[in-house]
């Protein structure tokens, strides 16, 4: 029995195998099966064929050799690319996945009889000359005739080893070389298969030494065998290196290489736990001069999630530490000058803050993963979701190394789902409306992620038809949000935002795809949950741009900090636009509502002594100082007393014991040891959504 830590191992490994392949797949779809990406695929099913067989889950095994054995058949350009070729390999991925989710517990028992049978059908057509288009429909007697022909390399059982041999390859290895048995299967209809054995042996000993046939060579050689053999090569390449070297020679229908199993090494595997052995095969399959050595000196280790956010907690309060020590280092410079104590104090206070920083940046490093972890699944479920529409779409995905924190790549998953679904299903015309407007048949869907400062921003964009707001506007008031009369005096963007409304579609026609009008309140939810943002800008026909800004990481923003009488608050960086210093009589009201002209605009204002009920600086001033936070095309000025300065702060929550808090995303600690609380701009921005009608009056008077 396999620990579940060399299951876990196992279950990543086949994870990003099945993904290899996949990439690979829609690659050959688009026309591209060039040799390269045929060997990256045959790579990734040999090694799913082999880690699987060493676990001992056999039907995974089973059903990776016959999808290699198509691949075989791909390479060899015996078995042409054809849609419903592509179409049971992604069946068979699928079904390696309810195999994974079954070993798991995650999924009930699985029949892979249905897949296997299709993959046998495609294997029958092609050696009947069929076109692999319909594999199906061959006639019955074709298929016996194919059955009796149908002998895989991997069927024929190898003969025992004798003493003699084993002595031979243990001095071979001793020496460097492998040793692997080589199964050739030739091709039934090859009529001087004498000829083709014989080039097959010439072929392998231009690469190592051949030490044992069965049947005897002789035999091979006067064609008093069926139409395949095994033999013995001590070598020093690769198993990919010799399958490609004898799938070389012409009439060779498939081939198999196995390292050689001695007898004493079937005692020692036993004891081999397969957390070491799996990474080493393919340690030694690209490298087998060092592949032990691989294992010795590997610099990665499996670390527990759990333990790294206890580290970034610990880092966390770190980083409270020295922003207290720097203030306590200002009053003591303050007080002794240039003192020789205080000078080695602030000495120490440096030096220690920047090993913080250090030590926090590298804790970040290790929490992140690339984005192409969540990215890798959705070119599959483009085209699905394409093929069942019926579109036509070329999907591309940049900036897939882009790093970001493992819990924000969790949260972001679902959402890009959504957008991605919906950009196919509304955004994406069919073929035929396309042309007709003069644009491509196939449309086009790009995502993008990149570093903009301290953030990741990831965009996707589509070239379809685009939203219309007066569309909108009719279902806006179909639908009872609001009247026909505060319908017309909805500008274009509160018109455009009705989009995240829960419930609502502008589809008439609910699918399995969209039109519940449940994903894009999800999509701003989930990512709002995380400090984000999402904005989007549309033009009829010509597309839709979703643009989401996420932070680096959770635990640790910038913020602005400010003073509401004698309490500090913290502004999160993400949604500040600017900050102004106006004067009381700048002030005017609209509507028993307050506002400022900047720059031309109207600019509503919110005091944040009303949104917390707290009693503003006692202290008479005329000037006033206002933040700006934005949401979209939203603004909001937050009157505030005083402005402190931006601070890195570690969010803490608020706990089970206070609860939600209107308008408060959590709290902080100070330097001087006091608690600030994080203002939550999102909850300000939508409660002073009530105020749109009073600035578009504003703006039209």
């Amino acid at each position: 029995m396999f620990s579940n830590e060399e299951i876990a191992v196992f279950m990543e490994e086949l994870d990003e195998k099945i993904q290899v392949i996949s990439d690979n797949l829609l690659t050959m779809e688009k026309g591209e099966d060039s040799p390269e990406v045929l060997q990256e695929i045959f790579r990734a099913a040999h090694t799913i064929k082999g880690s699987s067989a060493v676990m001992g889950y056999d039907r995974m095994s089973t059903l990776t050799h016959q999808i290699e054995n198509l691949f075989e058949q791909l390479r060899q350009h015996s078995l042409p690319v054809t849609a419903p070729l592509i179409d049971t390999l992604f069946e068979a991925l699928d079904t390696l996945h309810a195999l994974r989710d079954e070993i798991t517990g995650e999924g009930e028992e699985v029949d892979t009889s249905a897949v296997t049978a299709k993959i046998a059908a495609f294997k029958e057509d092609t050696e009947l000359g069929g076109t692999g288009e319909d594999p199906g429909q061959q006639k019955t007697g074709l298929k016996t005739k194919a059955a009796a022909d149908n002998t895989a390399a991997a069927d024929i059982a190898l003969p025992q080893l004798e003493e003699t041999d084993e002595t031979l390859i243990t001095q071979a290895q001793l020496k460097g070389f492998n040793a692997y048995w080589v199964t050739i299967v030739l091709d039934q209809h090859t009529q001087m298969k004498e000829v083709r054995a014989f080039i097959v042996f010439e072929t392998l000993q231009e690469k190592g030494e051949i030490i044992k046939s069965d049947p005897p060579a002789e035999d091979v050689q006067e064609g008093n065998f069926e139409h395949h053999f095994t033999v013995i090569l001590l070598t020093e390449e690769d198993t990919d290196h010799i399958t490609n070297l004898a799938t070389s020679v012409a009439d060779v229908k498939d081939v198999r290489v196995q390292e050689v199993l001695l007898s004493r090494d079937a005692a020692v595997a036993e004891e081999v736990t397969p957390s070491a052995t799996l990474p080493a095969r393919e340690d030694q399959q690209q490298n087998p001069t060092q592949g032990q050595k691989k294992i010795s000196t590997s610099k990665t280790v499996r670390v527990d999630v759990q333990k790294l956010d206890t580290l970034m907690n610990l880092v966390g309060e770190l980083v409270i530490d020295r922003t207290r020590l720097n203030r306590f280092t200002d009053v003591f410079e303050s007080q002794y000058g240039s003192d020789d104590l205080a000078e080695s104090l602030m000495e120490i206070s440096s030096h220690l803050g920047q090993v913080t920083t250090d030590l926090q940046d590298e804790i970040m490093k290790a929490r992140m993963l690339p984005v192409s972890y969540v990215f890798n699944r959705f070119p599959r479920m483009v085209r699905d979701i394409a093929q069942k529409m019926d579109k036509e779409v070329e999907f591309t995905i940049e900036g897939k190394e882009t790093e970001l924190d493992r819990n924000v790549i969790e949260i972001i998953g679902d959402p890009l789902i959504h957008l991605l679904r919906n950009s196919i299903d509304h955004g994406i015309e069919p073929p035929e409306v396309r042309v007709k407007t003069g644009k491509p048949r196939k449309g086009k869907v790009q995502l993008k992620a990149s570093y903009v400062e301290s953030h990741i921003v990831i965009t996707l964009e589509d070239d379809g038809k685009g939203m219309d707001p007066e569309k909108l506007r009719s279902k806006i008031v179909e639908k009872g949000l609001v009247s026909a009369e505060q319908a017309q005096r909805l500008h274009k963007r509160e018109i455009l935002d009705y989009i995240f409304a829960p419930g609502f579609s502008t589809t008439e026609n609910v699918n399995d795809i969209s039109g519940r009008g449940v994903g894009m309140d999800i999509v701003r939810s989930q990512i709002e949950q995380i400090n984000g943002s999402v904005e989007f800008n549309s033009i009829p026909g010509q597309g839709t741009t979703f643009t989401i800004k996420l932070p680096l990481t959770l635990a640790i923003i910038n913020a602005l900090m400010v003073t509401l009488g004698k309490h500090t608050y913290a502004f999160p960086l993400t949604h500040i636009v600017e900050t102004l210093a106006i004067e009381q009589d700048e002030i005017k009201l609209v509507r028993h509502s307050e506002v400022v002209i900047v720059r031309g605009s109207v600019l509503p204002l919110v005091r944040l002594s009303s949104v917390f009920n707290q009693q503003p600086d006692d202290e008479e001033n005329s000037r006033l100082y206002v933040v700006v936070l934005g949401s979209g095309d939203r603004k909001v000025g937050v009157v505030v007393d005083r402005l402190l300065g931006e601070q890195e702060i570690v969010i803490k929550s608020l706990g089970s014991y206070m609860g939600h808090v209107d308008n408060l995303s959590g709290a902080t600690i100070l330097g001087d040891g006091k608690v600030a609380l994080i203002v939550d701009p999102r909850g300000i921005i939508k409660e002073s959504g009530t105020n749109a009608e009073d600035v578009g009056y504003a703006e039209a008077n």
